[in-house]
């Protein structure tokens, strides 16, 4: 099975993506003036507005959920893989691809929130819904939604219960077996809970774990501050060919450096477009900027973190693909320990115990974050099919469960291909339909901004702009218009 995995990665994975995933992000920092950087405090802002009700959740709320998804084994060990496999440059390219990345973000939530609908008394979006709404290409949105159902249900979650019980073995000993039985039944616990339950957990241990991990990193890198300027000059050195050690794998880097950093924040693939569907806002652009913020979260700070403190204590090794170890200082020690090697080399015991720990959460809430992706999907395909029994989420619930302890059991270089299969194929697909709306969300984006310069709390109406498709919108308007505080002058 793996060597087909493989074999389809070759094609899925191929230089194209990698190039159209930098390029179209640029193109959308051009077309927006560099949205990511103009509306920064924006965005800071908008994470605490926005309403919640049986139907939906808050911002703060979609923000948690969302950097459950985010921020899981692809900050840590996905990090440690791209510096394994393209050296110390890809991390350059890791923040390349996110700085252009979030303008990408910031126009598929916008999307999101343009053509979410209302489903069983929920509020539900993502890329099968504008596929459908946008582009009128139903059948087109049906092939999207049972890919991500694939995705999200069977691919992905493997990624990050392997990495969690290679950890828990490692530094507890711990059967692997017995790590997957322990978190299917916290999972299970979790997912039957509904969506209301998720966004609960995500919003208290997200914000918690993150902290905690972040600070175990500063105290490392303040106790090697003097190594820090060595440690960028090695980044941006082996990111353009000037390094001696390095420098002769500047493809790899590209390579790995984007294809990580795009499975950590999830900018261009649509993944995380689904928890962005579930909030309540008064205009799509303010869940845009929100979540363009979530990739600087996840990136500079989250996944920086990780590559700082692997090279800065270097527990790292760099061997491409096909190619001789160009370092083999740790010999066979897979690349996802290596964060693990790092922390326990200035902690002894307490860094690799306190990782594994981590892990823990970070997986945890990814994986109730997949399964929301996944049972949204699963929402617009029974919608589709008018298929009102509840019994197909229970079936997704126990092939969610089984492909966490299927991950947790097998070896890390088999789970990761897949997960990279899952990551290749959604970026085709959304970056795809995104080029095709991209009229629809610059004039989205431009309602906004206008609005923002008369001094106006933003509201949107798609009938004035002449957008189609958002059935949610034109229904709901008057609504909104209504409850909006009165307007005061922005000076």
């Amino acid at each position: 099975m793996s060597d087909i995995v493989n074999w389809l990665n070759g094609y899925v994975w191929s230089p194209i993506l990698v190039y159209l995933l930098l390029g179209i992000g640029f193109m959308y920092t051009i077309l927006t003036r560099f949205v990511q950087v103009r509306y920064f405090k924006e965005m800071i802002k908008l994470i605490f507005e926005g309403g919640g009700s049986k139907a939906g959740v808050n911002s703060f709320q979609s923000l948690a959920l969302s950097l459950g998804g985010r921020i899981g084994v692809g900050n840590v060990a996905g990090v440690a893989t791209a510096i394994s496999l393209g050296g110390p440059g890809a991390v350059f390219w890791m923040w390349l691809a996110a700085f252009f990345g979030s303008a990408t973000s910031f126009v598929e939530i916008t999307l999101t929130q343009v053509y979410k609908r209302k489903i069983d008394g929920e509020y539900r979006g993502g890329t099968p819904f504008y596929i459908e709404n946008g582009l009128k290409l139903k059948w087109f949105a049906v092939i999207s939604a049972v890919l991500t159902l694939l995705v999200m249900g069977f691919l992905w979650p493997g990624v990050q219960a392997n990495t969690v019980a290679l950890a828990m073995q490692n530094s507890f000993g711990i059967s692997p077996t017995i790590t997957g039985i322990f978190v299917v039944i916290l999972l299970g616990a979790i997912i039957f809970g509904g969506v209301k339950r998720i966004a609960r957990y995500s919003e208290i241990v997200v914000p918690f774990m993150a902290s905690a991990y972040v600070i175990v990193c500063l105290i490392i890198l303040a106790l090697n501050f003097e190594k820090i300027p060595s440690v960028i000059s090695l980044i941006v050195t082996s990111a353009f060919h000037l390094n001696a050690t390095f420098g002769g794998i500047i493809g790899a880097a590209i390579a790995w450096g984007v294809q990580r950093g795009v499975y950590a924040n999830g900018a261009g693939l649509g993944s995380e477009t689904y928890e962005s569907g579930c909030v309540e806002v008064s205009h799509p652009a303010k869940q845009g900027l929100v979540q363009a913020f979530s990739v600087y979260i996840d990136t500079f700070l989250i996944c920086t973190s990780t590559a700082f403190m692997i090279l800065i204590t270097g527990m790292y090794d760099v061997k491409p693909k096909g190619m001789e170890p160009i370092t083999n200082k740790l010999g066979e020690v897979a690349p996802s320990l290596y964060t693990q090697l790092a922390l326990n080399s200035v902690f002894p015991k307490f860094g690799a115990d306190f990782l594994a720990i981590a892990l823990l959460f970070f997986c945890f809430t990814t994986l109730t974050s997949y399964y929301y992706k996944a049972e949204t999907t699963l929402a617009y395909l029974r919608q589709n099919l008018s298929v009102k029994a509840t019994w197909p989420n229970h079936i997704l619930k126990v092939i969610l469960l089984g492909t966490v302890m299927y991950g947790s059991v097998k070896t890390a270089a088999t789970v990761w291909a897949m997960g990279d299969l899952g990551t290749g194929a959604l970026a085709w697909v959304n970056l795809t339909v995104i080029v095709l709306l991209t009229k629809t969300a610059m004039k989205v984006f431009k309602d906004y901004e206008m609005q923002k310069r008369a001094g106006k709390n933003p509201v949107f109406d798609p009938v004035k702009l002449g957008i189609k498709g958002a059935d949610f919108w034109e229904n709901e308007y008057k609504e909104i218009e209504q409850n909006q505080p009165k307007e005061k002058k922005i000076i």
